[in-house]
């Protein structure tokens, strides 16, 4: 069986969307493991719920970062890396070695509102003021630079006169919620 490793910042909504694909046979493959990015997030509860092992990694130095992400990951053995909501920057080394075999959610249509500083709100906050008429959710393989990975798929939601930051954030995680087990699926399928 494949190993899926999730790296995740925040509530670890699209974490729960994968443990529940994964639960219910959709996603032929096992979590070995969640990197979080600090303690006292959702993602770790959901971990612990679940019975997934996770590691949280030191933010102070870089050195440190990339040596206990790179010890995780050995003893983990992923055949696929999701980031779903992690905001901390990949290291070259660990993306060289696991070459296409990371994958990041992103809450826009990239290639627009992406990059560094464009997550959560801010994305949503930004569509909105541009005067998009429509937004969405993209999965896209991670590479060097943020956002700018080669993208797998990609899906829609209407952007409406009376939609705030909040409401479109709302939208848009439905989407990220189907899309990213279906992609994953795909891809462990595929391999």
């Amino acid at each position: 069986m494949k190993n899926i490793v999730v790296f995740a910042s925040g509530s670890g909504t699209n974490f729960q969307a994968i443990i529940d694909s994964v639960r219910d046979g959709k996603i032929n493959a096992s979590i070995s493991g969640l990197i979080a990015s600090k303690t006292g997030i959702g993602a770790i509860g959901r971990a612990e719920n679940s019975g997934i092992p996770y590691h949280v990694l030191p933010s102070e130095n870089q050195n440190d970062f990339e040596d206990q992400l790179l010890a995780k990951l050995t003893e983990w053995q992923p055949d696929l890396i999701v980031l779903a909501g992690f905001l901390k920057k990949i290291p070259t080394s660990i993306i060289d070695r696991y070459k296409d075999r990371i994958i990041n959610i992103h809450p826009s249509l990239l290639p627009k509102f992406g990059g560094k500083g464009f997550y959560g709100m801010n994305v949503h906050r930004a569509v909105i003021e541009a005067g998009e008429k429509q937004s969405g959710c993209t999965v896209h393989y991670v590479n060097e630079q943020y956002d700018r990975g080669d993208i797998i798929c990609q899906k829609m939601v209407p952007v409406t006169e009376d939609d705030t930051p909040e409401t479109l954030a709302k939208k848009v995680l439905i989407e990220e919620h189907k899309l990213l087990p279906e992609v994953i699926t795909k891809l462990i399928n595929a391999n």
